[in-house]
């Protein structure tokens, strides 16, 4: 991929499909289970509170399965995942890897480490994610080490 062909800076990847169905069956559920709860006059307050209550433990959790994203600047890569956030520089990032079969996208890191980034997921846009992906190692190519080793 050459530089014509990077995306301008900054960036966001997130799998907006997954997001959109992930936050909408959050709505949906909160919706639901509260309006039973309202609905079924046997409950007392105290058990349509747990109702609720559980409506909105359950919703939060959909959304905290729809955090992930990665952004790129021009300093570097910020991998948000459900419940983490690292910042990296370019040259910290040595590989970005989407094999088939991989769950999402991994970064090779200059500490021996590899991190998944959630940000880019084939599940329900295969596509989108092997375009996204490739976007992001063009970038990491252009801004980090390989930009460093071609200086």
């Amino acid at each position: 991929m050459s530089e014509s062909t990077t995306p301008a800076l900054p960036v966001t990847f997130r799998p907006g499909r997954t997001r959109v169905i992930l936050l909408t069956m959050a709505c949906v559920m909160f919706v639901v289970i509260t309006a039973v709860a309202l609905m079924l006059e046997r409950l007392g307050p105290g058990e349509r509170v747990s109702f609720v209550f559980t409506a909105a433990l359950l919703s939060g959790v959909l959304v905290l399965l729809s955090r992930p994203k990665v952004v790129a600047d021009d300093k570097g890569v910020t991998v948000v995942n459900i419940t983490r956030t690292r910042r990296l520089a370019w040259a910290e990032i040595l590989k970005v890897n989407l094999r088939p079969g991989d769950p999402w996208v991994f970064l090779d890191l200059s500490d021996g480490t590899s991190l998944p980034a959630l940000g880019i997921q084939p599940g329900v846009a295969k596509e989108s994610a092997i375009r996204d992906a490739r976007a992001l190692r063009a970038l990491a190519d252009a801004h980090g080490t390989g930009a460093e080793r071609a200086a």
